[in-house]
This record gives C-alpha cells, structure tokens and sequence, in this order.
C-alpha cells in the first residue's frame, strides 16, 4: 500500500523518470545549467528552459558560447531547448540553476532567482518537486522563493509540491572536476524527497551524493566552500604584500613552505567571478541582518577587493622608476576574464586594476581572446584589441593565466614594448625574475 507521500506525490516516482514518462526541466542554462541539462539527458526525458531567446537559438544551433559543452556534445545531446515557460507545465521535477550576484553595493541581488520562482509558480502543477542551485545564504529557499512559488500557483509547500536544493559545484572551464566527478549535496523538504532527489541525482554524479537533514543545511554548505577559498587567498595576499616590502619573492616562500605536508596550496593574485568574489557577501548579508557583524569574512573581502589597486599602484611605482611620465605611458592589459581559458566576465577583478591605471591619466590597451568584444563593452566599456596591434607600449600587465599568454613566452611579450625601459607585471607568475632579467625586462610578480 502506498504511504501518504507517494498517494500525494505520484509523480515522483524515480522509475517513472527512468522510463522518461515524466520530465525533468533545467531553468536557467548558463556555466551550471546547462552542464547539467545535458548530463540529466543522458538518463531522462529534459528540457532546457532558459528566457534568452538569444541562449536558445545559439544553442540550438549546436554551439555554447561559455564553452562548458563542446559541439560534439550539443549535437549528441537528447535535451530539448525552449524560451517558452508554458513548457514547464509539463514537468515533474523542475531544477533552477539561475545567477545569484551582487549589486552595486556589494549586497545580495535576488532578482534573477525571483523572477525563475515566479516564471516556475506560474507553470507549475501539483505534485511537482522543485530543486534550488543557485548559491544562496541559508533560508532564501523557503522564505523567498517558496512563498512566491505558492503566490503564483495557489498551491500549498509541503501539501501540493515539494522543494530541495542541491548546490551547483561548477568550476568553470574545468574538465577535470565535472558534474560527474564530484560529490552532490542534496537536501529535501521531507523525506521522501531527499531519496528522490538522490536517486535523480546519482545516475549522474558516480562520485557519490551526500544527504544532509535539511535545506538550510544544503545552502550553509554551498555559501561557506567559497568563503573559506576567499579567505585562504586573503591570506595569501595579505603575505605577498608583506614580502614585496621585505624584498622577497613570494613565489619561493611558497614553494618552500608547501614542502610541509600539511601546509595549503593557495596562491595570491585577483579573485573574481561569480562564486568565490561573491558567495561571502551572501553569508555576511545574511549574518548582520540577524545582528552579528561577521570581521574576519569581511576582512578577507576587503583585502581582496583591493587587490586590482594594489597591482595598479606597484605599476606606476616601477614606471616612475624607469623615469618614464606617467600620463604619457600606455600598459598593455593582457587578459580581461575572470579566470584563465574561459570567456566569463562577470565580476572581473581585472576592471580595477584598469580604472586604476586610467585616473592615473594613463592609456591603457586590452586584449582577451576568450572574451567576447561586445560583451566587453557592454559591460565595462571596454574595446579589445587584438594582440598583434598592440605596440610600443611602456608596461605589459598579464592578469589571467591564459595558455596563449603561456605560449607567447617572453619572446612574444618583448614585441610589445617600446625599447625603453620595459616594465612586466606577472599578476600570475607565468614567469620569473631570471627570464626576464635576461631579457632587460624590469619584471614583478605578485
């Protein structure tokens, strides 16, 4: 005999989605969306639901412009792509895996994640299961896009639909640590179904899924993974700019102290992004508004806010050393994105070492070629140019690790400078001070 739950929620019987009589439907189909659509596809009967109708034609013409998904895999795929929300109505399990970010003010910008709850309640039927992804601070599930989810559909949480949530662990541009690879966190609001969402989950992720007792605990997890990476890379910063002073390099206190075995393998440099920039100020929102000002997380963000200035700062300091006129240099900027060999631009840190440089009067050059030009301009008012017309510059700043940047090597760095003094700021030590001493290159590394 079938008990309460299964009499009031049918629909989330595990083999029927196996069977693909019922459907899934990914909202939101960006760097974690749709990686994991296509996964879920491989399994399940899905549709990939994003409102950009611009998104959906590109990717129906079998191309991902984040680059997270090949073509091969586009082209292979079963999923389903749609712009239009009536087609969620048809969906039984339906996963958001929307932006969370910040605003200007460095304060938690919920928008996106409303605006999919309430496109979600409008389609919605009763008995579906709703799964949150999204990096969020604990309790904006249930307090905020559950009540909207129950606005918009008449439908009661916990009586005619259920929730979970299960935090994306995405690393953009890493094909190493996929969907597969690593361990899921699931949470549900009963139950039942947190089994469910387990078994939906674990045909796809053979690393192993972990179940937690509540949802609150899920979203806790996920906003603190990024808050201890901040931190660490704080540190690290704080120390490269202690040695800089001591005149050591911190590449080799590095090497040397990571000889211990238990010593951690962070690195300055600038952090960005949409995670590991911005989760913290999600959890610092959440803790003062509950009357607890949070000093050691807040202190890290601060010192890694300013690590563009502090970059942008020892630049003009060894240009003046060289004698050169600041107002009269030009510094080639290589590398906009916010991290190497991806085109993701949201929340570069690289956009502050280049404010930096222009109300110093300086003429500053950029080029990237992961990222897109109009987004690039869009966004930051920002012309790329491509690398090859850069020339006669004073001071070349490589700010992501991008494998070109690697493969243009010292030789290809030389031909951009004028002949005068070439200063070269390694924000990520592709380099070192003996290549480029050999070359007359004035060379610093964070």
């Amino acid at each position: 005999m079938e008990n309460s739950f299964i009499m009031k929620f049918k629909d989330l019987n595990f083999n029927l989605f196996i069977s693909k009589e019922k459907k899934i439907a990914v909202v939101g189909l960006g760097y974690v969306g749709l990686p994991l659509a296509v996964n879920l596809a491989k399994h399940y009967n899905v549709i990939g639901y994003d409102l950009k109708k611009q998104r959906i034609a590109e990717l129906k013409s079998g191309h991902d412009s984040t680059m997270e998904i090949s073509d091969d895999e586009l082209k292979n795929s079963n999923l389903c792509f749609t712009h239009n929300e009536s087609d969620l109505s048809s969906s039984n399990l339906i996963i958001v895996a929307v932006p969370t970010p910040i605003d200007e003010y460095r304060i938690p910008d919920l928008t996106p994640l409303k605006i999919a709850s309430s496109i979600v309640g409008k389609q919605m039927t009763k008995g579906v299961c709703v799964v949150f992804e999204s990096t969020v601070y604990p309790g904006v599930t249930e307090e905020v896009c559950v009540p909207i989810m129950e606005d918009e559909s008449k439908l009661k949480y916990k009586q005619d639909f259920t929730c979970g949530y299960s935090p994306e662990r995405i690393n953009p541009g890493d094909k190493v640590h996929s969907i597969d690879k690593v361990v899921k966190i699931v949470s549900g609001s009963d139950s039942e179904t947190l089994e469910f969402l387990s078994n939906i989950y674990g045909k796809i992720v053979k690393a192993g899924i972990h179940k937690v007792s509540s949802i609150k605990v899920a979203e806790a997890a996920k906003v603190i993974e990024n808050t201890q990476r901040d931190l660490n890379i704080a540190l690290m910063n704080e120390l490269a700019m202690i040695f800089d002073k001591l005149g050591i390099d911190t590449n080799e206190v590095l090497d040397a102290a990571g000889t211990k075995w238990n010593f951690l393998p962070f690195k300055p440099g600038l952090v960005g992004g949409h995670c590991i920039g911005v989760d913290p100020y999600y959890l610092t929102f959440k803790a003062e508004s509950l009357g607890y000002h949070p000093e050691m997380i807040l202190a890290g963000r601060r010192i890694n806010d300013n690590m563009g200035k502090y970059i942008a700062e020892k630049t003009v300091k060894l240009i003046l050393k060289t004698g050169k006129s600041v107002k009269d240099s030009k510094v080639a900027i290589l590398g906009l994105t916010f991290k190497e060999d991806v085109p993701d631009l949201r929340n570069t840190r690289v956009i502050d070492i280049i404010d930096e440089l222009k109300d110093y009067g300086i003429s500053v050059i950029v080029n990237d070629p992961y990222a897109d030009h109009n987004e690039a301009y869009q966004y930051y008012g920002i012309k790329l140019h491509e690398i090859e017309n850069i020339k006669n510059v004073n001071a070349v700043i490589i700010s992501v690790k991008h494998k070109q940047y690697i493969n243009l090597g010292i030789s290809g760095i030389i031909k951009l400078f004028n002949s005068n003094q070439p200063v070269l700021i390694d924000v990520k030590s592709i380099f070192n001070h003996e290549t480029a001493k050999k070359n007359n290159i004035k060379y610093w590394r964070l």
